[in-house]
């Protein structure tokens, strides 16, 4: 029997929030490698919230997904067949061949990962783009200092989870923002973090000043919004605020009105965007060191874990409306 390649593919681009109707299923033929190509068996896929940005046809810092063309994203696979020396079946790999079962990459576009110290699917997640993005924006912006106040939005979430024990491995007094009981539990319970705040009681600006007495000095934003809106009044003088993702405006129709932006004049605050790519040489550097914490117990974890492909739709659109827990895969083997 011919193995069928299955694939998601963008059907229509969203208007608001992203529906199961914006995708289309597609089972192609295998395909095959040729010179200095490998051909890999996904595994494991990332879902992630940059996904919703790049289902529109606007500029960005990478091209958006082309209508009728697979679905980006990140997998962990295994080698079934090399056309590159440097590879044999049986490799595991780290790609990004996206939204489908099998695919076809240069073997220089290919890193090899090493499963046997770590979960293979933690190259998405923890040790992967999410951990890398937490370890970069915390250290070369958030610049962490003892006995300071931390503050990360979406934090039982793959990146927030990350940089608030970083930062309390860091020495910092460390508060997340999340929705819902369990999720502030978690992250005060299991991650270690000093306080969270639930943001869906309707009292953020009470809790949150009740949580930073001594107000905040880096705040890592990967919500935007209200919550980054209502962090802005706490900052203090020569603080830094991370611009990691802005998720609560990524199915908004319109912009949002920021109404704090004042404090970021009056306490001369330091706010940079920052994406992962920009330390691209130095990835190493960081999965080194998260590697070595998980390992050592450091670096606590936690996936959400979708099953099957025809059920990645589903994933994506309930991380877009924060019912993951911890970092979101879908295991496609």
């Amino acid at each position: 029997m011919t193995i069928q390649n299955r694939q998601v593919v963008l059907a229509s681009r969203p208007h608001g929030a992203v529906t199961e109707d914006n995708f289309r299923f597609v089972d192609a033929p295998l395909p095959a490698p040729v010179a200095d190509e490998v051909l890999v068996k996904n595994e494991w896929l990332s879902l992630d919230p940059y996904m919703r940005g790049r289902m529109n046809d606007v500029k960005s810092y990478v091209p958006p997904v082309q209508l009728g063309a697979v679905m980006v994203g990140q997998t962990v696979g295994t080698v079934v067949e090399s056309r590159d020396p440097r590879f044999k079946p049986g490799d595991c790999v780290l790609t990004s061949m996206g939204w489908q079962l099998y695919g076809v990459a240069k073997g220089s576009e290919v890193t090899p990962i090493d499963a046997t110290r770590i979960p293979a699917s933690y190259y998405l997640g923890i040790v992967g783009m999410p951990g890398i993005t937490a370890w970069f924006g915390l250290n070369e912006i958030g610049q962490p200092k003892a006995g300071e106040t931390l503050i990360v939005s979406a934090a039982s979430g793959a990146v927030g989870s990350v940089v608030g024990q970083l930062a309390k491995i860091a020495g910092c007094r460390v508060v997340g923002i999340a929705g819902g009981k369990a999720k502030c539990d978690y992250v005060v319970q299991e991650l270690g973090f000093d306080a969270c705040v639930d943001y869906r009681l309707g009292r953020l600006f009470d809790d949150l000043s009740a949580a930073c007495p001594a107000g905040i000095d880096v705040c890592f934003e990967n919500v935007g919004g209200e919550i980054l809106d209502t962090t802005l009044r706490l900052m203090n003088r020569y603080s830094r605020v991370v611009v990691c993702g802005l998720i609560a405006e990524y199915n908004a129709t319109q912009p949002y009105g920021y109404k704090r932006l004042r404090s970021v004049l009056v306490n001369r605050i330091r706010m940079q965007g920052m994406i992962v790519f920009d330390w691209k040489d130095r990835y190493a550097e960081a999965i080194d060191v998260l590697v070595r914490y998980v390992v050592d117990g450091k670096l606590k974890y936690r996936e959400s874990i979708v099953v099957g492909i025809d059920n990645a739709p589903r994933g994506l659109i309930g991380l877009l409306n924060g019912e993951n827990f911890g970092k979101q895969v879908v295991r496609l083997a």
